[in-house]
């Protein structure tokens, strides 16, 4: 079936808008994590990494895409460590021994993730190692920085990008569509990422929660390597009540923040 005759389909275009909001759901956590480390460079080079980040996104999951018989070998198990897991409430393993590439690659990308948003977080409540990374930009190593920054970019993405693809495999046969939905995401995330990155800028808290976000999809990662399979509803309704109080907070010291300004405004005035 050519491409022309695939959007006539009712279904071509049900997918497609299915595909779309799973993508910009599983690509929330590539984006907060891009931001983060965005932020961290300085001002000028800030936006070329998020621009750069994304477009090596979208170019690894469009190639991943073309190569998707040899992602979907991905979760055929490699070896088995032979050893039973605690039987479950129906007498099954509570975790897996036998790890395929796709395990692999989830408990790496998790560790890493765990070890960057923890570091990150040290980082925000050590002043001292805040500051020691504000002086090294300054003497001239914000490059390495730049480099280091798309590095670490560049393996997230490749996890985040085989854990969405074989998520869109079991949704749709037609690569065209994926390709379509993969594009029109990142699209959109490309749109998204300089407003999101200079609102969590201006609401330091924002960093935090995010970061604690990170751990918690570290953790996700790590689990559902070892075959232990969190539901991803859990996490993001987790994380969008946490995100709806921190709102709360934001809009609280917003306000509050007036208020002492039009009293201050007013005994200027009165004095």
């Amino acid at each position: 079936m050519d491409f022309i005759a695939l959007l006539a389909e009712p279904a071509t275009w049900a997918a497609l808008i299915t595909l779309i909001t799973l993508e910009i759901v599983l690509g929330i956590d590539n984006l907060v994590f891009i931001a983060i480390l965005s932020n961290k460079l300085p001002a000028a080079q800030q936006q070329k990494a998020r621009r750069i980040g994304l477009t090596l996104a979208l170019g690894m999951r469009i190639a991943l895409l073309l190569l998707i018989g040899w992602i979907v070998t991905l979760q055929a198990p490699l070896f088995d460590l032979g050893l039973a897991g605690a039987p479950g409430p129906h007498g099954e393993p509570t975790f897996e021994t036998a790890f395929s590439g796709r395990d692999l690659i989830l408990i790496a990308g998790g560790l890493f993730l765990l070890w960057k948003a923890t570091k990150e977080i040290h980082h925000n409540i050590d002043g001292e190692a805040e500051s020691g990374e504000l002086l090294d930009h300054d003497k001239g190593l914000a490059q390495i920085a730049f480099g280091a920054a798309i590095a670490q970019i560049i393996a997230l993405d490749l996890v985040f990008s085989i854990d969405s693809i074989l998520t869109a495999v079991g949704m749709t046969d037609d690569v065209p569509i994926m390709i379509a939905a993969v594009v029109i995401t990142v699209g959109i995330m490309m749109v998204a990422a300089e407003p999101l990155a200079k609102f969590i800028e201006r609401n330091p808290t924002l960093v935090m929660l995010a970061l604690a976000f990170l751990v918690m999809i570290g953790l996700v990662l790590v689990a559902d390597g070892f075959g232990v399979h969190i539901p991803k509803g859990y996490v993001y309704a987790a994380m969008a009540f946490s995100a709806a109080v921190e709102s709360l907070n934001i809009i609280g010291r917003n306000r509050r923040a007036r208020l002492r300004g039009k009293q201050e405004e007013s005994r200027t005035a009165r004095s």
